[in-house]
């Protein structure tokens, strides 16, 4: 009953309320976003939904666009400030997606909407963490978030779809204000950002560099399609 009715009814009244509440501090991350960094304020990323549906996430700007000679956004690692650091250390640049949480195309607890890129990765086991609407948090990131691999994540998030429970979603949301109040887990070990699903597959021998290459030219296919649709 919770997971067809009451989790939506959830998620509606808790986004909304927290829009409302928020609001001063959006308002002042917006116009501390543009001072430091620059327009746009807001980041849009693509990202696969529940069945695979694509959306847009949206979150506030972390990096700048500096790019090299050739007009090539330079790695992350270059693009990142202090300021972006902040951000993300207090998850405060996720705050946009309470949008998305409003909108439907996610939840406030739920398997995190990977990249496209990713998603073209996922063996048939986990595709199924696509059963259901991806979350703001969920129990892979009050398990490790970014300092787990990506299979144990992945199987913490088929192990929430089990059985969603809203005694559990709310385990997990204060897990979660107890996480990002301790800064826990929030990058890879030494990596600016979480590394790719598709990257760490190769790196860990687990792809060769075909399958990769033809995964990748997948995932930029279904990108553009969504897009010129």
């Amino acid at each position: 009953m919770y997971q067809k009715f009451g989790k939506r009814l959830f998620d509606i009244t808790a986004s909304a309320t927290a829009l409302i509440v928020l609001s001063p501090l959006l308002l002042w991350l917006a116009w501390k976003i543009k001072k430091n960094l620059g327009s746009p304020v807001i980041f849009s990323q693509i990202r696969p939904g529940k069945d695979n549906k694509l959306f847009r996430l949206y979150k506030f700007r972390s990096m700048t666009d500096a790019k090299d000679k050739n007009g090539n956004l330079l790695p992350d690692e270059e693009r990142m400030t202090d300021f972006g650091r902040k951000l993300r250390a207090t998850s405060l640049d996720e705050l946009p997606e309470l949008w998305n949480i409003l909108k439907g195309d996610m939840s406030i607890v739920g398997p995190r909407p990977q990249l496209v890129r990713d998603m073209v990765f996922f063996t048939e086991e986990e595709m199924h963490r696509q059963d259901v609407t991806p979350g703001l948090t969920g129990l892979a990131q009050i398990s490790g978030r970014n300092n787990i691999d990506w299979k144990e994540r992945f199987a913490y998030d088929l192990k929430y779809i089990e059985k969603i429970s809203l005694q559990e979603d709310l385990r997990i949301i204060w897990r979660t204000i107890f996480k990002v109040g301790n800064q826990e887990d929030i990058a890879t070990d030494g990596m600016e950002t979480s590394e790719d699903y598709g990257d760490w597959l190769l790196r860990m021998g687990r792809i060769d560099e075909q399958n990769y290459k033809e995964k990748h030219t997948l995932a930029k296919n279904l990108l553009m399609n969504f897009i010129n649709n």
